[in-house]
């Protein structure tokens, strides 16, 4: 069957299905079987969506879900309706970000309310992607990735919480807001330090913190290069460490061609201790 034929076969069930839907709210239709016709209806629509994905009617499709997901909520079917509203969601990602956000938002309200964080969270990742990709809202963004992080700590699932922290960090960096973007680089740091797995990365994330406090203040940025240092030692023989102490000297002292010559030098250095760990 070609895509016209299944979207053609997916509108005559969904006729079907709003049938059902209406004899279903009758004075008989309650009387014989009502719940069942939902049901029944619940299906068809779930069928239906199926069908305009196959032929590539991803709007169709986002709206078949959501019949699907209004009318499991109806029957007090949570988890149904919450999946039938992500399914909605992956399909509108497709041709309507906005109603994609719609119906992943509607989802995260369900899952909760019975009490699963983590997948809200998981949800409220995909709603932060959609703003950075395809709306370029990078506050809205900023904003989900901040409740996906408070979710998954909550749940003590910290390596997903630093996860979503570091976009959110880079972001504010962006933006500008460069205390906050410090104070969160130095939160995954100080996490990611004593975790044997993920120590090597704290480095990194010390520099971008020390690189946020250059763009604000050269003599914070001193001290809080020290500080790093001393909370965790392995970052004063990283490379990232001795190029910010080469920035630093770089701006306190203007340099002749000898000492630009020696800096250059060390760069290379730098440059081929790089290339020894690769």
């Amino acid at each position: 069957m070609d895509n016209s034929g299944k979207e053609k076969e997916a509108m005559q069930l969904m006729a079907e299905a709003d049938k059902k839907v209406k004899s279903s709210g009758s004075f008989l239709g309650g009387m014989f079987g009502g719940n069942h016709k939902v049901e029944d209806a619940c299906e068809m629509y779930a069928r239906a969506a199926n069908m305009f994905k196959m032929a590539k009617n991803w709007s169709a499709a986002g709206s078949a879900f959501c019949q699907a997901a209004r009318l499991h909520m109806q029957m007090q079917n949570k988890l149904d309706s919450a999946t039938s509203f992500v399914d909605a969601g992956n399909a509108y990602k497709k041709a309507d970000p906005q109603e994609a956000i719609n119906c992943l938002n509607a989802a995260i309200d369900i899952y909760t309310d019975m009490g699963r964080f983590t997948i809200a969270a998981k949800h409220h990742m995909t709603i932060a992607e959609i703003y950075e990709s395809e709306l370029v809202d990078i506050e809205k963004a900023i904003a989900h990735y901040e409740q996906a992080a408070d979710y998954y700590k909550g749940e003590e699932s910290n390596s997903s919480a630093n996860k979503c922290l570091l976009k959110v960090g880079s972001y504010s960096a962006q933006l500008e807001q460069y205390p906050k973007a410090i104070e969160i680089f130095e939160q995954v740091a100080t996490s990611t330090m004593d975790n044997p797995l993920l120590k090597y990365n704290a480095k990194e994330y010390f520099w971008k913190a020390a690189l946020c406090h250059f763009i604000v203040d050269e003599l914070n940025a001193k001290l809080a290069i020290e500080k790093y240092e001393g909370m965790f030692p392995a970052f004063s023989d990283s490379r990232e460490c001795k190029l910010l102490k080469v920035k630093e000297f770089d701006s306190i002292s203007r340099l002749d061609q000898w000492q630009t010559t020696m800096l250059l030098r060390i760069k290379k250095t730098i440059q081929g201790d790089a290339g020894d760990l690769k």
